[in-house]
């Protein structure tokens, strides 16, 4: 056989793969809700109408209705967009769509331990003795208030001590929401000068970035052959098992000094449980699990929390007429004298509305969190079969409340947002910072003058923090 004629052999082979792709895929289609037309084995991914969603699901929506497929290569993935629709999935039908998928990117990293695990005899036994750890440590009391309230103050120290030179917010804000986790994970906090904690929470950031990344939602498509091609995913992996590294000291320091009788944090309460699971021979409390427990409490919280809050700021320069109502609700109500505590909350119903709102407001990626159908399910007149992937997206209500539509109000006709640099004032020069909004617009903060009241700044930083 000459080359001419081989080579027209391959190309035959090929076109009668994609073939085969795109007539196994038309048959799936026609099975699944109705949604864009996917490309051959790449499906939907690279195509900017589709995918993101959260900048995509309303056009969608009112084409093909509240739910759509999406084809993720050769996968779908259902989207539920709407809160009602979210809703009814998530409340009227929990067992049917409470599946967990397996996720390569997450499993690379967990290799399946922890409270993220595919397993859902042991994600659901994690989940519960986490919250029931983090409870008693004072999640939701008094104690975790005082504790928000404790590093709040450290935080307040921190930014007086810039003396009105701009600086950059995201790190501050990061480092005092893990510290938080850290005193209930850890039973310690940081220094705002620790360089070595500084990097890890870099190394966290980082991954989350990447973890909602385009590129993320490519290798969770085509794992097999993206562990083999260069990217950022092999630094995004590397940095993870450091990270893995750090909290696995910290496990054995744990062990080494550990008083079954006084429990000092979450680390000491799953060390003390693993003890009496020793003999299950499910072992849902090894060593790894605990060490994967740690890192997704981190992931978790830190980032979210720490992304939220500066959002939150951002907003509030860009409206300075509600950051002003909201500073006067809190004069009114806690004060010159003492910080804000969570009793002032059903006494602050504007600021507790405006917190809300912004929750609302923020925009947030999703997609590389999915859930899964546990059977076929009948669905909005729609047929949804066993194992597939399923989306949510826009689950803001229809019918906004009095208290929550600010928000709307002020946005309408305002343009393009100019994020400002966050003053007591509210008023500041214009700075870009790429990666912290969809805009690649930023925020870099700093006090008025020397001589502002720290306490001032205290009671903005209580007020979201304390009530997320």
């Amino acid at each position: 056989m000459d080359a001419g004629t081989a080579g027209i052999v391959v190309t035959l082979f090929f076109l009668s793969i994609l073939c085969f792709l795109v007539w196994k895929n038309e048959r799936k289609r026609s099975q699944l809700p109705p949604g864009p037309t996917p490309w051959p084995i790449l499906g939907n991914l690279w195509q900017k109408d589709v995918l993101p969603l959260y900048k995509s699901h309303e056009k969608l929506k009112e084409k093909y209705g509240p739910v759509f497929t999406v084809w993720l290569g050769l996968k779908p993935a259902v989207v539920l967009c709407g809160y009602e629709v979210v809703k009814d999935a998530l409340l009227g039908h929990s067992e049917e769509f409470g599946g967990r998928p397996e996720i390569p990117l997450q499993v690379q990293v967990s290799k399946d331990y922890g409270f993220v695990s595919t397993n859902e005899k042991k994600w659901r036994e994690l989940r519960r003795f986490t919250l029931s750890t983090l409870r008693d440590f004072g999640m939701g009391k008094n104690t975790m208030s005082q504790r928000v309230q404790q590093e709040a103050q450290h935080l307040v120290e921190l930014l007086a001590s810039f003396k009105g030179e701009a600086f950059e917010p995201m790190i501050s804000f990061r480092h005092a929401v893990a510290n938080v986790i850290c005193s209930v994970v850890f039973g310690s906090r940081y220094s705002y000068s620790d360089t070595a904690f500084l990097e890890l929470l870099d190394m966290i950031g980082n991954y989350v970035s990447f973890f909602l990344s385009p590129i993320a939602m490519v290798y969770n498509t085509f794992p097999n052959i993206m562990r083999h091609l260069p990217g950022p995913h092999h630094k995004a992996l590397a940095e993870c098992e450091k990270l893995k590294d750090y909290i696995q000291e910290r496990v054995t320091l744990h062990k080494q000094t550990l008083d079954p009788s006084s429990p000092r944090d979450y680390i000491d309460c799953f060390l003390i449980k693993a003890e009496k699971e020793k003999s299950s021979l499910e072992n849902m409390y090894s060593n790894e699990d605990l060490v994967m427990s740690v890192f997704n409490l981190f992931g978790a919280g830190t980032i979210t929390t720490g992304n939220a809050l500066v959002f939150f700021l951002l907003v509030l320069t860009k409206f300075p007429h509600i950051q002003a109502k909201v500073q006067k609700e809190i004069d009114a109500v806690v004060g010159a004298d003492r910080a804000p505590s969570t009793e002032d909350k059903m006494k602050m119903p504007y600021t507790n509305a405006v917190i809300h709102e912004l929750q609302r407001f923020q925009k947030s990626r999703i997609e590389n969190f999915p859930r899964m159908t546990t059977q076929d399910v009948k669905f909005r007149g729609h047929t949804i079969p066993k194992c597939i992937q399923i989306q949510s997206s826009g689950r803001t209500p229809k019918n906004l409340t009095q208290a929550t539509s600010w928000m709307r109000k002020a946005n309408s006709g305002s343009g393009k947002p100019s994020w400002l640099s966050l003053q007591e004032s509210g008023c500041a020069q214009e700075r870009r910072w790429p990666g912290l909004s969809s805009s690649s617009s930023s925020l870099h903060c700093c006090k008025t003058s020397p001589s502002s009241s720290p306490l001032s700044v205290r009671r903005w930083i209580y007020s979201p923090y304390g009530w997320r």
